[in-house]
């Protein structure tokens, strides 16, 4: 008696020691193996939905659906009861993971099946116990055999309590990390508010997709038609992100021509070429540090596309003349109002750049489908030329924002702008903007042609354009002519930008450019 009272204390010794669950499962089936002389002892834990037994020992598979009856503990479980299960009957049962655990056992001639479970009546396992001679009672019947299994349940419930308290903690924090992660980007999304103004689901929706890409160092495609904004945006991206604090360096690959686009981007030795007279540094190693916005990049020519791959792929180049390689850590951003993917069809933008350059896509939907932010817009351009000129319109009237709402934008909010700030400059200072101050006539809605131009200037018919006594600005007329020419050219030509520029006498580069500065729509 003193023997088993010595080796009973010692074994709950060992088992108060153990600091998780697997440990002290572990323990105790080793515990039960030696003080009984059995073959093996197992322990299935049952987790917390209550539908699954898991044995850690255990090699594939060592899971047991409790719905399974093809496994004799789903009966066990659902009588409660501990059972004998002879070799002869466990035959019977085909399940492969109840074969698998009598296979691991040296094939027992008995076991002996225990529930184990909780003070509070919670089942936690089972305790399977194998050996080669029949009849259990002879060890269950032991008050150390007892003992140890009512203190194997007490462990067994601290470390779940244990355990479920850690979880809580983690989920608590996950939680609280949550909640200030929500907290950091609704503070963001209301500070970029004030640059990317609009109060609709697609704009709150961009303003969120904004700070997220801030978040990571993915490039950023923004695609939206021409004056939606696509700058505003990529400068939110770059100072939101933690590369606020380095350069953001601007590329407008359709302004620049194709032959000085490359010396730009990688820059170039002293003498690498004719007029060569210094070396220069290039746009991509000004961005180190910070972000490389190359906006209109589905103009960029198909030859520097490839190089352009590359330095994304390395963040390494070469300036025209040089013999070593550079490196720039840069965040690339880039933007088009262009289809990129039926230029990739057509064969002139390459696949591969397309998908380095679209990690994290951003699409700006036109002014014409979110009408609900025409007055925070209108307001934020009344405010901006304001504070430009120190003087300027109160606000803007609901007749003029019902005037507004009937119109298409086809120049988006580049157009509303310009819009906004000639109607604030004929709107006397402290009142607000009416609609006979809003010049809504879209330039391109008639179109041109060589035999037309006349009438277009003299003729009746020709109400877009204004009489010369109507012109106050030579200049602005003299540029709506040439943008309703250019339109006119593009429509002829369904939008192909190289044969419409070839009809003008002009480059393409400096047809695109036009098409930027005017606001010329794709036809």
């Amino acid at each position: 008696m003193q023997m088993e009272l010595h080796t009973g204390i010692e074994l709950a010794v060992a088992l108060t020691r153990q600091t998780t669950l697997p440990d002290l499962l572990k323990t105790a089936t080793k515990q039960f193996e030696n003080t009984f002389g059995l073959n093996r002892c197992w322990a299935l834990e049952l987790d917390l939905s209550g539908r699954t037994l898991h044995c850690g020992d255990l090699t594939e598979p060592g899971e047991f659906d409790c719905g399974d009856f093809s496994h004799p503990f789903a009966h066990l479980l659902q009588t409660g009861q501990a059972r004998e299960l002879t070799r002869a009957a466990s035959y019977r049962l085909d399940h492969p993971g109840f074969q698998s655990l009598l296979e691991a056992s040296d094939r027992p001639k008995s076991l002996w099946l225990e529930p184990l479970k909780g003070d509070d009546g919670r089942t936690l396992g089972i305790l399977i116990l194998c050996r080669d001679e029949p009849g259990w009672n002879g060890i269950t019947a032991q008050p150390l055999y007892r003992g140890l299994l009512q203190l194997l349940a007490h462990q067994w419930v601290v470390q779940l309590q244990s355990r479920d308290q850690v979880w809580q903690r983690r989920l608590l924090k996950h939680s609280l990390d949550n909640l200030n992660d929500a907290e950091a980007v609704r503070q963001r999304c209301e500070n970029l508010a004030r640059t990317l103004v609009g109060s609709s689901e697609a704009m709150s929706r961009l303003r969120a997709q904004v700070v997220r890409a801030a978040s990571s160092q993915l490039s950023v495609l923004i695609q939206g038609e021409t004056g939606c904004g696509k700058d505003v945006v990529a400068r939110g991206v770059h100072e939101l992100s933690d590369r606020a604090k380095g350069p953001m360096v601007v590329v407008n690959c359709a302004a620049i021509p194709e032959s000085l686009l490359e010396s730009e981007l990688f820059g170039h030795t002293k003498g690498a070429f004719s007029g060569a007279d210094r070396a220069k540094e290039g746009l991509l190693a000004q961005a180190n540090g910070g972000t490389l916005f190359l906006d209109e990049i589905g103009d960029m020519p198909m030859a520097l596309q490839s190089k352009l791959l590359r330095v994304l792929e390395s963040r390494e180049f070469r300036p025209l003349g040089a013999q070593k390689e550079q490196r720039s850590d840069f965040r690339l951003v880039s933007a088009t109002h262009q289809p990129l993917r039926q230029g990739i069809e057509g064969g002139s933008f390459r696949r591969d750049l397309f998908y380095r350059l679209s990690q994290f896509p951003l699409q700006i939907m036109p002014l014409r489908e979110r009408l609900d932010d025409l007055e925070a817009l209108s307001r934020h351009f009344i405010r901006l030329y304001t504070e430009r000129e120190n003087t300027g319109p109160l606000g803007i009237s609901s007749p003029a924002l019902q005037t507004l709402s009937a119109y298409d934008f086809p120049g988006n909010a580049r157009e509303l702008r310009n819009i906004i700030e000639l109607a604030c400059l004929q709107t006397p200072a402290g009142d607000d903007i009416q609609p006979e101050v809003l010049r809504l006539t879209d330039l391109f809605a008639e179109p041109f042609s060589t035999h037309n131009y006349t009438c277009a200037l003299h003729g009746p018919d020709a109400p877009a354009m204004p009489g010369s006594y109507e012109i106050r600005d030579l200049k602005a007329a003299s540029q709506a002519f040439e943008a309703a020419v250019i339109q006119d050219r593009l429509r002829q030509y369904g939008g192909n930008r190289a044969q419409a520029a070839e009809s003008l006498g002009l480059p393409k580069r400096t047809l695109a450019h036009k098409c930027l500065k005017y606001q010329v729509a794709e036809a």
